[in-house]
């Protein structure tokens, strides 16, 4: 494996959009992985690296797996010495930043899951996916407005005025409401103009960019796009030496 940590970020709407933006707004080299979450992330070598057969995964400088959003944002943390994307240990900005992220990777994403199953289950009745549609939108709306409330009126991003992880744990989950039609945005003025302020960065475009597969140029942190095939066949290698 290369020194460098290679990330699988996962496509299409992937959650993952987001920590690659934070990859970006750190600027330390990582290279990155497309995965098809329709088609690859179903196959038996990818169930080897995560059993779970989700994304994110990231592959460390030494070959370790680290699967979970919340566990590769701590990561990613304790590798911010210049808190460009984070704050000191132990503040009060660094807890509400937990505080956050803790939310959006479990409450608000979960909220979306009813909408996801209802897409997804191939024997589900018309009627069964319409009550899990129904039950989907109530959810990310009760969501929506707990997250409103949080977010208050007194800066620019999450917490102060520049994008942290949480910004970017949100910007990869947020735009599923356009997807799913649950709620209206313009319901919700402080996550749309969050929204809208994250998704015109250049970070998240360029993750963005990279998840549908059109050319990007990033601030230059990306040093190459690996093959899922090679990222499977060495980490296989790795853990079977």
């Amino acid at each position: 494996m290369t020194s460098e940590p290679i990330f699988t970020s996962g496509f299409p709407l992937g959650s993952s959009a987001g920590l690659v933006a934070a990859f970006e707004w750190l600027g330390k080299p990582y290279r990155l992985t497309r995965v098809d979450m329709l088609g690859e992330m179903r196959t038996d070598a990818y169930k080897r690296l995560n059993g779970r057969v989700e994304t994110p995964v990231l592959i460390t400088g030494e070959g370790r797996v680290l699967t979970e959003t919340m566990a590769i944002a701590l990561w990613l943390e304790a590798r911010d010495t210049e808190r460009r994307i984070s704050f000191e240990p132990g503040t009060p900005e660094a807890d509400r930043m937990h505080q956050y992220i803790a939310f959006l990777n479990t409450g608000f994403t979960g909220a979306f899951t009813p909408l996801w199953v209802a897409l997804e289950a191939e024997e589900a009745t018309e009627q069964e996916r319409e009550t899990l549609r129904k039950f989907g939108r109530d959810f990310v709306a009760k969501r929506h407005e707990q997250l409103e409330a949080m977010i208050g009126d007194s800066s620019a991003y999450l917490i102060g005025d520049k994008p942290t992880l949480a910004d970017a744990v949100f910007a990869g989950v947020a735009r599923w409401v356009d997807f799913h039609k649950a709620v209206d945005p313009n319901d919700y003025p402080r996550i749309l103009a969050l929204r809208q302020r994250i998704e015109a960065d250049p970070a998240f475009r360029f993750a963005v960019a990279v998840e549908d597969g059109r050319p990007a140029i990033g601030s230059g942190a990306m040093k190459g796009l690996v093959p899922l095939a090679d990222v499977l066949r060495e980490t296989s290698s790795a853990l079977a030496a």
